[in-house]
């Protein structure tokens, strides 16, 4: 039986804590926060205001990170110093430069695993989705194509005043909400050559991070990749994933894998779990991929999403930033 402790208590951690809790393997033994107020908030598990201080005191196995960007790399490495396995929350951390410290992590400590929740890796769509890429049915990939149209309040960043801010958040909708399309398209896509980018505020919300982002996106096997992200919709729209081969085009929306053929005729092909109530759109693989790291580290199998696996997210996120910033174009060779 692993035993297991969420540290922080926030939004993400409602997700995470009723996966723990019906995995048969696994024993939510602490949770801790700096806030007080929520002692009482998990039944059944002893509750810190300090994660040093839980380290310490209870015998963990592996440790879910469900806190501000900014901490992910300190309490990760705080964690795994103390030989805890690691699941943390995206993103891998602040920029590519703490992401590649993670890597390094992990490689120096191969005793303990580090594992990213990339979770829309798992969804069914996009697991059908890579079977087709593999098959090789439908001629090489010419295109990869993602949106994501998301609403957030501007209580969304002054109750979590974090998100606004580049030295606690390193960035904006991208890496809170379109991280995941963008780890989705590099999967799809391959190897970057280099990224034409662009990042504005739509929104009059005073912060310091983007609302909005677009990228046009050159892959080194010569496939062309459009991405665009924007917190200034109406409201959350489903994300969409497209991929033209070069005889046909299949896309994903409203979690739903769909083959449309050169007549432009669709057939529904995959639809993903989903999580019920207003969240929906998050998409519903947490369990998962949790489940398949718990595996993992009870097996010792190398089969889970590994720091390395998350780090060109965050290495196409910077290079967006940097190529709005330079107003040209970025090798991602830059990153490496």
């Amino acid at each position: 039986m692993l035993k297991v402790a969420v540290i922080g208590l926030g939004t993400i951690s409602h997700i995470h804590i009723p996966a723990i809790k019906a995995n048969p393997n696994a024993e939510l033994v602490a949770v801790c926060d700096n806030d007080k107020s929520l002692s009482n908030s998990v039944p059944g598990a002893n509750f810190y205001s300090n994660y040093e201080v839980m380290l310490e005191k209870e015998e963990l196995d592996c440790v879910h990170i469900c806190l501000p960007h900014y901490l992910h790399y300190p309490v990760t490495t705080a964690c795994v110093e103390k030989g805890v396995h690691v699941f943390l929350e995206k993103p891998l951390g602040l920029n590519a430069e703490e992401g590649l410290a993670l890597v390094k992590l992990e490689e120096d400590h191969k005793d303990i695993k580090i594992g990213v929740c990339l979770q829309n890796r798992n969804n069914e769509s996009f697991e059908k989705l890579q079977e087709i890429i593999r098959s090789g049915e439908y001629g090489p990939i010419r295109g990869v194509k993602g949106l994501v149209a998301w609403f957030r309040p501007k209580d969304y960043y002054d109750i979590q005043p974090w998100r606004g801010q580049w030295k606690y958040a390193g960035g904006g909708v991208m890496i809170n909400q379109a991280l995941h399309t963008l780890d989705l398209m590099q999967l799809v896509g391959g190897e970057i050559e280099s990224i034409r980018g662009s990042v504005d505020q739509l929104l009059d919300y005073n912060i310091e991070v983007e609302d909005t982002a677009s990228a046009r996106i050159q892959f080194k096997n010569g496939a062309k990749g459009l991405f665009f992200a924007t917190n200034a919709n109406a409201d959350n729209s489903s994300v969409e994933l497209e991929v033209l081969f070069e005889k046909e085009r299949f896309i994903i929306k409203d979690s739903i894998l769909i083959r449309v053929n050169e007549a432009g005729e669709k057939e529904e092909l995959m639809e993903d779990a989903k999580l019920p109530g207003s969240k929906h759109y998050y998409g519903a693989s947490h369990a998962k991929t949790i489940n398949q790291f718990y595996s993992a580290i009870i097996e010792n199998t190398q089969d889970y999403i590994h720091a390395k696996d998350a780090l060109a997210s965050i290495a196409i996120i910077d290079a967006i930033h940097l190529s709005s910033e330079k107003k040209q174009s970025i090798k991602m060779e830059v990153f490496q």
